[in-house]
């Protein structure tokens, strides 16, 4: 139905996480429409990326240097670190403008039935980082059965060094009428609950 070219790039797009065939057949057809400078420089783009892009020595964050803007920064608190799975999490964080300490970007988390054990994260890099100074390691590993498996195994190490641990609060967004929150966001958010 399509010239070799054109399917060639259609499936090399559904490779893509969350893209499908029609989603991957839209973005096909807006290259073809695109002139040859805009793919090209497109591509370049993506090459550049490969070459360019590395993880930070400390906190194997994202970065174009051997060690990221923000484990440079001298003004934010290297006290305290916040555990991310990954730099997606970090962004999320970051975008909060709530947080100024430091990361630890662990690379994934803990999942038995993908074949991702601790040996497979950045955890002896982490436990490495934690001495003397450190004062708190917030664990901010998503929600999940992974994620939260992969905290209580953090806490577990954690523990014995004496430094205190947080975890994210979970429960309810703003904006939800409570008859539509699922029980296990109502337990959480009971749980977590403060004082006003």
């Amino acid at each position: 139905m399509y010239p070799k070219s054109l399917k060639e790039l259609i499936n090399e797009l559904m490779k893509l996480p969350s893209i499908g065939p029609k989603t991957a057949q839209r973005i096909a057809f807006y290259f073809i429409q695109t002139s040859l400078e805009e793919c090209q420089k497109f591509s370049e783009r993506l090459i550049n990326l490969k070459i360019k892009l590395k993880k930070c020595k400390i906190c194997f964050n994202f970065s174009e240097n051997e060690i990221c803007g923000i484990c440079q920064n001298i003004r934010r608190d290297s006290k305290v670190i916040c555990v991310v799975g990954d730099q997606r999490e970090l962004v999320a964080i970051e975008k909060s403008r709530e947080y100024n300490g430091i990361y630890h970007v662990l690379g994934g988390a803990i999942s038995p039935l993908e074949g991702i054990g601790p040996e497979n994260l950045h955890i002896k890099e982490l436990l490495v980082r934690l001495n003397s100074e450190i004062k708190e390691v917030i664990l901010a590993t998503s929600p999940n059965v992974e994620g939260e498996a992969t905290a209580i195994y953090l806490a577990k190490l954690i523990k014995p060094l004496g430094i205190k641990i947080s975890r994210l609060a979970q429960g309810l967004p703003m904006g939800v009428d409570l008859e539509y929150a699922d029980e296990v966001t109502l337990a959480k958010s009971l749980d977590g609950r403060r004082e006003l």
